[in-house]
């Protein structure tokens, strides 16, 4: 096989052929892709907890919630300009490609910056507000301020990787992070259990492999076809095609953010349980994680597909996509979620052998790993709605379903009723709500849409 024919394999007709097929070889490499970053970055918390203590896992798991806040607004972005490309696809229309492509990645540069500069700024004070115990507040900023010194590596895979799976490419962003996390591991081991350099040593790592799978991303698109090659000379920002990035992305990243802000808030109640609710918290968090991103890779799917056959106005098409996902999602979902709380006295064993952290960590781990297949009926019927164009529906929805829920729920029955498990509940209940919720407006936007 040629460099020609290399190059031409790895973008994937998704106007044609059986869908469902396809959409596995896109969805499963994006899945172990988010699986095999958050089992590197476990390997990375069981390190800190095995040789730093409960004190410094706690103040590296109190920090997950104020990273999402923050990251979550630009990621969503970066599948605007997912959206955009794979539209142009579907439309044959790749001369406008290379300005989305340029565009995408000078916003990600910039976007990047600015996150490294509100890191070091707001690392101690957002803590405090979070109300962060005593014992970890030290160690929870030093972890926090080092994190975000890697935030242009972040966006810059975050960007790269929306474009590469624009047409279809999986394989290689994930490549990327197989080497990053590998370099995690080694940096963990290394700088935590060797050189004894606790949180910060952890932070370090992290910082290291994020710079080399954004690297490796962006050479990827130095050397790659167009119309999606990269060239640093003609980076710039095109105002009608960020435009465009905006108004799909933004709704996007804005839920994303909302909902961090309420995970903030559940943080915060987490938070009065103590440092031991807190580990246990974290540590059942990584296992919610894996299940969950078997649902955003079929939902992150089902946008490039969605806009690839709505642009093409191939309607069944879309409809099938839809409902394959959503099975495919559960399914997966569902049997993940299974080998976790049939293992949980395993899985959980290998972060900490605290009796009190594994507590905390088996409540949460059963109630929500068991219930996270409900995630996919807003997740899919929300990225299909995306794929059409329509981001802000699934974005308001989800936001009032899920997380203005969720803030009733913590100023009114965790105050009422202080109980940890009680807490934890609202997270399946949120999930019915706004899986009804997103899921009627699907339908109607799609019955409103193909048939005008």
């Amino acid at each position: 096989m040629n460099e020609t024919t290399k190059k031409e394999s790895r973008q994937m007709d998704m106007l044609h052929g059986k869908i469902f097929k396809n959409m596995l070889i896109v969805a499963l490499p994006l899945a172990a892709c988010s699986i095999m970053q958050q089992l590197f970055n476990s390997v990375g918390v069981a390190v800190v907890g095995r040789f730093a203590g409960s004190e410094a896992l706690a103040a590296v798991g109190s920090n997950g919630a104020v990273i999402n806040l923050l990251v979550t607004l630009f990621s969503g972005i970066s599948l605007g300009s997912n959206v955009i490309i794979a539209g142009y696809i579907g439309e044959g229309n790749q001369q406008k490609i290379p300005s989305v492509v340029h565009t995408a990645v000078t916003l990600a540069l910039i976007s990047g910056i600015l996150l490294l500069l509100l890191g070091q700024i707001i690392s101690h004070p957002i803590l405090l507000l979070m109300g962060a115990p005593k014992d970890v507040l030290h160690l929870a900023t030093v972890y926090l301020r080092i994190y975000f010194l890697g935030m242009p590596f972040m966006m810059l895979y975050d960007f790269g990787a929306s474009i590469l799976r624009s047409i279809g490419d999986t394989k290689r962003p994930l490549l990327a992070l197989i080497v990053s996390g590998v370099v995690n591991v080694i940096l963990n081991f290394l700088l935590v259990a060797g050189f004894h350099m606790d949180v910060a040593g952890a932070g370090i790592a992290t910082v290291v492999a994020n710079g080399v799978s954004a690297l490796l991303v962006i050479l990827f698109l130095l050397h790659e076809e167009e119309p999606i090659r990269v060239s640093f000379k003609k980076l710039e920002i095109n105002t009608s095609e960020l435009i465009r990035i905006l108004k799909i992305g933004v709704p996007a990243g804005l839920q994303g953010m909302v909902f961090s802000v309420a995970n903030v808030c559940i943080q915060s109640s987490i938070n009065s349980f103590g440092s031991k609710a807190i580990a246990g918290s974290s540590t059942a968090l990584n296992f919610e994680y894996i299940t969950y991103f078997i649902v955003n890779a079929f939902a992150q799917t089902t946008v490039t597909f969605t806009s690839q056959n709505y642009s093409g106005k191939m309607y069944d098409r879309c409809k099938k996509v839809f409902r394959e996902a959503m099975l495919a999602s559960m399914i997966f979902c569902g049997i993940l979620s299974m080998v976790f709380i049939l293992g949980r006295n395993f899985f959980i064993g290998l972060y900490t052998t605290d009796p009190d952290v594994i507590h905390y960590a088996m409540i949460r781990l059963v109630i929500i790993t068991s219930l996270e297949l409900l995630t996919s009926t807003y997740e899919i019927s929300g990225a299909a709605l995306r794929g059409m164009g329509h981001s802000m529906t699934p974005a308001a929805l989800t936001v009032f379903g899920s997380c203005v829920l969720r803030l009733i729920w913590i100023a009114t029955a965790i105050r009422i009723w202080h109980n940890y498990t009680l807490l934890i509940w609202i997270y399946p209940i949120s999930w019915v709500l706004t899986g009804t919720m997103v899921l009627t407006a699907y339908f109607l936007t799609r019955n409103k849409l193909f048939n005008q």
